[in-house]
């Protein structure tokens, strides 16, 4: 079917169509002003996890649920921005272990599918019968996951720096990919770590930031978000070092991305995300991916666009992995204004 997302001037278009670009500066969207939460509050969804989740927007709009990336990062005010605050029920949430929800840092009973699942119990909890599904980096991942769970939920999704979560993207950051761009980087990342365990750095760092001393479990954190902090954009930006190397954020970010990296995201061996495409095609979509994203390489991306080929698929030319990279904000308000515009 074709996708209302596809509604943009022609001259955005790559010549085969198969792909658009950002090809001016002059053109591009910026942020939605701030907007406060006009209802926040805890969610329980176990015996043991809270969630943290607030409202923004328009209480009687169209809901749209953001999902953050990491796992593990947690939410923060100015991602209400990519919506239309007048159009648009704005929801946001921290995942399990993440920002405000409690316990932090946890690990127990966090898993993908219990996440799925939360999502739905907050959905209820909300009273939303279908909402936009709005994610980028891991955020994508458990968009995808969602959609696929819930197809009857999701009235369109908007993806940003797809990652699927296989063994090659893994690899990829954490061992033989992204270290041949940024030597600098990976040398400081490994060094925390035993010389005999740097050939498996995922493993050590996992084994660290479980161990019983708080000293090693906080200069392991430190190391561990700020090797992502650095290959986040195009350009290093002092503002992503600065809120990943915060303790708080970097604990439960570096603690949750390992337990779900060493454990495959939970996923069923091969590509279960691509195998289940067929149950989402229906749904509109539109597909961000920043050319130069090293954290999530584009490859991702192309797979899921050649299964998903009615969803719009947008490479950015000069972004790297950051949704508030100017050419990628541009893309995904674009697409939350498209959809506002359409119904």
């Amino acid at each position: 079917m074709p996708s209302f997302f596809a509604e943009v001037p022609r001259t955005l278009h790559s010549l085969a169509g198969m792909a658009a670009t950002t090809s001016s500066a002059e053109f591009r969207r910026t942020l939605y002003p701030p907007c406060d939460a006009h209802r926040s509050g805890y969610l329980r969804v176990s015996p043991l996890h809270e969630l943290y989740y607030e409202v923004a927007g328009n209480p009687r709009g169209v809901p749209a649920l953001f999902l953050h990336g990491g796992p593990g990062s947690g939410t923060e005010s100015g991602q209400r921005r990519f919506f239309d605050p007048a159009f648009y029920r704005i929801v946001l949430f921290d995942q399990r272990g993440a920002g405000r929800s409690r316990p932090h840092a946890s690990l127990v009973d966090n898993t993908t599918w219990h996440l799925v699942e939360d999502i739905e119990k907050l959905r209820q909890h909300l009273e939303v019968d279908r909402w936009l599904v709005f994610g980028g980096s891991w955020g994508s991942t458990l968009a995808l996951a969602y959609a696929q769970t819930h197809p009857e939920r999701v009235r369109a999704l908007v993806l940003r720096g797809i990652f699927l979560l296989t063994q090659r993207e893994i690899d990829w950051f954490y061992r033989d990919g992204a270290s041949q761009i940024f030597p600098d980087a990976w040398e400081d990342f490994l060094a925390p770590l035993p010389p005999e365990a740097r050939g498996e750095p995922l493993a050590a760092y996992h084994k660290q930031l479980n161990d019983a001393d708080p000293a090693v479990v906080r200069k392991a954190a430190l190391a561990w978000s700020l090797y992502e902090a650095r290959l986040s954009k195009l350009h290093e930006d002092p503002a992503i070092i600065q809120r990943f190397t915060s303790e708080s954020f970097a604990l439960s970010f570096a603690r949750i991305e390992t337990h779900y990296f060493t454990n495959r995201g939970f996923l069923h061996p091969g590509s279960e995300l691509l195998d289940n495409v067929g149950r989402i095609r229906h749904i509109p979509g539109v597909i961000v991916q920043g050319r130069y994203d090293v954290v999530c390489p584009p490859e991702s991306a192309w797979r899921l666009h050649r299964l998903w080929p009615e969803a719009d698929f947008r490479i950015i030319p000069d972004a790297g992995h950051a949704a508030t990279e100017p050419g990628i904000a541009h893309e995904l308000i674009c697409a939350t204004d498209r959809f506002r515009n359409r119904v």
